[in-house]
Order: structure tokens, then C-alpha cells, then sequence
């Protein structure tokens, strides 16, 4: 497991907030005010039907994931999620896109799917895990990849 000082100081601050909330209502309050707050990619980044490249597996709401680049060398995450009962997608989405956006990208890098449990706790499936997981790995790879140097 990698150590939270390796992660955006945003993701770190809010999983401490999240490690600190005991209470499966507030919890869960928490994280329908992330999923209500979730604001899906915008029309000048992706239009109906998404690519299936941007598609994460395993996921039950049917997420995507884009990476946009910004001036700075950082990325803007940008997420759809379509199935409308996608709360805890929609939550994710919310939270990788308010902490992993405008983050440094080796930070970006570095988060795993491990932060799903800390979010979410035991709340849910092992299915609906396993697609969270993907969401957070897809960020992942998109940051890692703008670390590499292209090819020649």
C-alpha cells in the first residue's frame, strides 16, 4: 500500500476528513453531497456516445474517465457516469475530480484503488468495489502515462 504523503495533498486531507467520520449516516451524507455536486464531462471534451476507450471496466454505472491537459503540465479529470443511480460513482467521480485535478502527476500516479475502502468503507458490493477500483486506476494510468516520455 502506498503512503498517503505520496498522494495529491487534497485526496490526503479529504481521506483524513473521511477516516475521521465514524458514523455510517453522516458517512453516507458525505458522500451524497459529493454525488450531488458531481458535474459530468462537459460537451467540449466528450459528446454521447463516449469513446470505449475512456470506458472503466468493471464498472456497474457505466463511468468514463478523461484526462485533459493543462498549461501548468497538470491534468483536469473529467468523468460521466451514466447510470442514474450511480451515487457512489457519481461520489468518486466528484472527489478524484476535486483532488486529482491541477495535482502533481507522479501524486496522481500514486494513488491506488485502496482509497475506495477508506471512502466507502464496508457500504458496498464487491462488485460495485471492483468498479470503483477501475475509476480510480483509469485516473491513474492516464497520469502515469503523461509521465512517460513519448516514444520516439
Amino acid at each position: 500500500m502506498i503512503s498517503d504523503s505520496a498522494y495529491p495533498i487534497k485526496l490526503r486531507e479529504l481521506l483524513e476528513t473521511f477516516d475521521t467520520v465514524t458514523n455510517v449516516e453522516e458517512r453516507s451524507a458525505l458522500l451524497i453531497d459529493f454525488a450531488e455536486g458531481f458535474k459530468s464531462v462537459p460537451p467540449t471534451v466528450a459528446q454521447r456516445p463516449f469513446d470505449e476507450s475512456h470506458r472503466v471496466p468493471f464498472c456497474e454505472s457505466e463511468a468514463y474517465v478523461w484526462g485533459i491537459p493543462r498549461p501548468d503540465g497538470t491534468l483536469k479529470f473529467h468523468f460521466a457516469v451514466e447510470n442514474p443511480s450511480g451515487v457512489s460513482a457519481r461520489a468518486l467521480a466528484a472527489i478524484l475530480e476535486s483532488t486529482a485535478s491541477g495535482a502533481p502527476l507522479d501524486q496522481v500516479a500514486a494513488i491506488g484503488p485502496e482509497i475506495v475502502s477508506r471512502i466507502f468503507r464496508q457500504n458496498i458490493s464487491m462488485g460495485k468495489g471492483m468498479g470503483l477500483g477501475s475509476m480510480v486506476q483509469m485516473a491513474q494510468a492516464i497520469a502515469a502515462a503523461r509521465l512517460r516520455p513519448a516514444a520516439p
